[in-house]
């Protein structure tokens, strides 16, 4: 079965959560990326961010808090079909070093963006505000 890596609206008690879920999708484990994203706060409705990787000297990347999903392969190919721009699905880099698919977010849409990394995840960013 394909895994996802989910970082912001998708993720576990999140409004697009059930996009994963009405696909029969199945929380396999919440963990972290390695430490080479950036996250930002798009400016989207329903609020959502953007994950884009960063080269590994970048004083202002960080981990991120990410779900992994597990999916069959009709749920996986729905799911990524239906995914808007400036989201696209990427691989991401976890902190065991293994990767898997997730969310991943266009350059264009990251300018002038508020850098949210600093919070360490989406819930955490919430949670401050």
């Amino acid at each position: 079965m394909p895994l996802l890596g989910v970082v912001g609206a998708h993720l576990d008690g999140q409004p697009l959560n059930h996009q994963l879920t009405r696909r029969g999708a199945k929380l396999v484990s919440t963990m972290r990326t390695s430490p080479r994203y950036r996250l930002v706060e798009l400016d989207s409705d329903p609020p959502k961010p953007g994950m884009f990787r960063v080269p590994p000297e970048d004083p202002g990347a960080g981990s991120i808090e990410i779900e992994v999903w597990s999916l069959d392969d009709e749920g996986f190919g729905a799911l990524v079909a239906a995914v808007p721009s400036p989201l696209c699905i990427g691989t991401v880099e976890l902190v065991d070093g293994s990767t898997v698919h997730g969310f991943l977010c266009e350059q264009v849409a990251v300018t002038g963006a508020l850098d949210i990394t600093h919070s360490g995840g989406w819930r955490a960013h919430r949670a401050d505000r």
